[in-house]
C-alpha cells in the first residue's frame, strides 16, 4: 500500500511541475547576450510512466558555438540529464540518439567509448541547469575569440514516435531510433550566424531550422531533409539570439 501510495505521489508531483511561465536559467554572470527560447506546442511531450500514467516531460538540449569551418569551439548550455547521464528511466541505455549532433561535435570519448558524458564525468554544473518547464531566456557571450561564427541548438524528445520513425522500427532500420525509450523522431537542430562586429551595438539574429541529427544517434551528420518530422518540428516556436 505504501509504494502505490508513494508511486501515487511522484506522479502527482510531475504533473505539477508542467508550467509555462518563462524562466531564466542562470548559468554566468557579465554575460553580454542571451538567447530567447520560445516553447512550441510540442515542447512539454507525454512520458510513459507505469500503468495508464504519464508525465509531462520537457526536451532535452544542447547550445553550442562552431567556427564556419565546422570547428567546434565551446559548449554553451546542455541540460542536466544529457550533461551527468541522468536519464531515469534508461535501464543503462546511454541515449546516444539524444543529441547527436552536439556530441559529434564535441568529439569527445567518455570510458565506454561513447560520445556522452558519464555520471562518474559529468559536464561541469556552469554549463548545465534542469530542462526548463517552457520559454526561457539562456545567458550567452559573444566572447568567442573569432569576430564571425555559428552558434547551434539540438533538441530532442524520449519516445517521440510517429509514423516514420516507429517504436517497433528494427535496428540497423534508418528509422531506428534507439527502440522502446529511444527518441522517436530525431534530434532537431537549429542554426544562427553571427557576426561580433554587426552585433557590438546590439541587435538580435534569428535561428533557422537546418534539420535533424542521426536518428540512431551514429553519426554526426546533419540532415536538411525534415519532411517526416511532425512534433519533433514544433518542440521550438522561434530561437533568437540578442545582443545587449
Amino acid at each position: 500500500m505504501n509504494k502505490i501510495f508513494f508511486l501515487i505521489t511522484v506522479v502527482l508531483l510531475a504533473f505539477s511541475c508542467a508550467g509555462t511561465n518563462t524562466e531564466t536559467i542562470e548559468l554566468q554572470t557579465g554575460s553580454d547576450a542571451e538567447i530567447r527560447i520560445t516553447a512550441g506546442d510540442s515542447w512539454l511531450h507525454d512520458f510513459p510512466l507505469f500503468l495508464w500514467f504519464k508525465t509531462k516531460n520537457s526536451p532535452q538540449f544542447a547550445v553550442w558555438i562552431e567556427d564556419e569551418s565546422g570547428n567546434y569551439l565551446r559548449t554553451v548550455y546542455v541540460t542536466k540529464k544529457a550533461a551527468t547521464e541522468g536519464w531515469v528511466f534508461n535501464s543503462g541505455n546511454r541515449r546516444i540518439e539524444a543529441l547527436p549532433f552536439w556530441s559529434h561535435s564535441r568529439g569527445e570519448v567518455y570510458s565506454d567509448g561513447l560520445l556522452l558524458p558519464t555520471k562518474d564525468d559529468p559536464l561541469p554544473d556552469a554549463l548545465t541547469s534542469a530542462t526548463p518547464k517552457g520559454s526561457s531566456v539562456l545567458p550567452a557571450s559573444l566572447r568567442s575569440g573569432i569576430d564571425r561564427f555559428v552558434i547551434y541548438a539540438e533538441f530532442n524528445h524520449s519516445v517521440d514516435f510517429n509514423d516514420f520513425y516507429p517504436e517497433d522500427a528494427a535496428e540497423g532500420d534508418s528509422s531506428y531510433s534507439g527502440g522502446e525509450m529511444g527518441s522517436g523522431q530525431p534530434s532537431v537542430i537549429y542554426r544562427a550566424v553571427l557576426d561580433s562586429a554587426s552585433l557590438e551595438q546590439g541587435g538580435e539574429v534569428i535561428f533557422e531550422l537546418a534539420g535533424h541529427g542521426s536518428a540512431d544517434g551514429s553519426s554526426g551528420n546533419l540532415y536538411p531533409d525534415i519532411s517526416n518530422l511532425t512534433t519533433a518540428a514544433d518542440i521550438v516556436s522561434s530561437l533568437i539570439f540578442v545582443k545587449k
